[in-house]
């Protein structure tokens, strides 16, 4: 069922069902992890997003610097913003600088509401300003509310950056705050149009966004994976001690963490790219491959099959770019 109908069959039973009580949101209680000298950052549970875990199933950081706190990614909810807001408060008084959006997936940005405060620079790369204006965007926000009520409802709103970096040279958007040193990161069209790392250089700490997965099978949708790979190979020249996925715990060893990530993106496009070259549909390439090696990790039942399918769809297109550069 799509988008538009489940919402249409929602609209329909509405008279019929109680109405959703508001959330407490003080009832939210995060718990940072501290990973170094001043990185610190938030686990989210390894499924799907749900209204049982209110939304809370991605990860998000913060650094603590003498004079200021900076934050990479905003959860899911603009309740868990919110809580990220009070956890850090726990850790800190120094205030909120600035914000990192990783990327512009619903399940890191929603929190922005609960962040966007006077003298908080939020900062994003400039794709994600086609994002926020497409059509996706606002049906992802629909299905959210009927999905995720009553943590994500008509309040919540899209939250744009206020600077919106375009790495026009290539290089890396370097800061510095309280002493430390920052290291934003282009690594757009991978896993989104929009991706950032962020390297903490005194402390050798890797945000890495969704681009990098431990211990769980990625999301996959359209992304251009042979990009993604390519990133991967690259996310190691920084020499991180520490990396920050956007699912999972933080990995001490990522070389060998990121192989679940490379071994099923190769997979994936070994499989249907075969299937392509063959002429096969993606039902028949689906139904013959052998997902044995991946179908025990979290999120395989939920995720696995869009990943095959915007992958069939990818090593189309790949193939069709071939034919014609042929020519």
């Amino acid at each position: 069922m799509n988008s538009i109908r489940r919402l249409l069959l929602l609209a329909a039973l509405l008279p019929t069902l109680p109405a959703l009580a508001a959330p407490d949101v003080a009832d939210i209680v995060l718990k940072p992890v501290k990973v170094s000298a001043h990185v610190y950052y938030f686990q989210g549970d390894a499924g799907m997003a749900s209204s049982a875990n209110q939304g809370f199933m991605s990860n998000a950081g913060f650094v603590v610097t003498p004079k200021g706190v900076v934050v990479y990614d905003a959860l899911a909810t603009p309740a868990l913003g919110a809580a990220m807001l009070r956890a850090i408060r726990q850790v800190t008084a120094a205030p909120l600088k600035v914000v990192v959006v990783g990327h512009y997936h619903a399940d890191h940005i929603y929190g922005l509401q609960a962040l966007r405060q006077p003298g908080v620079l939020i900062a994003g790369h400039r794709n994600g300003r086609d994002y926020l204006r497409s059509d996706a965007a606002q049906e992802r926000l629909a299905q959210r509310r009927a999905e995720l009520a009553p943590w994500v409802d008509e309040h919540t709103e899209l939250v744009a950056a206020d600077r919106w970096l375009a790495f026009a040279d290539g290089k890396p958007w370097r800061f510095e705050l309280g002493g430390l040193h920052f290291r934003v990161i282009d690594s757009s069209g991978a896993h989104s149009p929009e991706d950032l790392l962020l390297l903490v250089e005194e402390d050798q700490a890797l945000f890495a966004g969704d681009l990098f997965f431990t211990g769980r099978l990625p999301y996959v949708g359209n992304a251009d994976s042979r990009r993604w790979l390519q990133v991967l190979e690259r996310m190691l020249d920084v020499r991180p001690a520490v990396v920050i996925p956007g699912h999972g715990p933080a990995s001490r060893d990522p070389r060998s963490d990121m192989l679940l990530t490379q071994r099923y993106l190769r997979y994936l496009r070994e499989q249907m790219g075969n299937a392509v070259q063959e002429l096969l549909s993606f039902e028949e390439a689906y139904a013959r491959t052998d997902w044995s090696a991946f179908k025990d990790y979290p999120t395989f039942s939920q995720a696995n099959r869009l990943n095959a399918f915007g992958t069939y769809l990818l090593m189309e297109q790949e193939s069709l770019r071939s034919g014609k550069e042929a020519k």
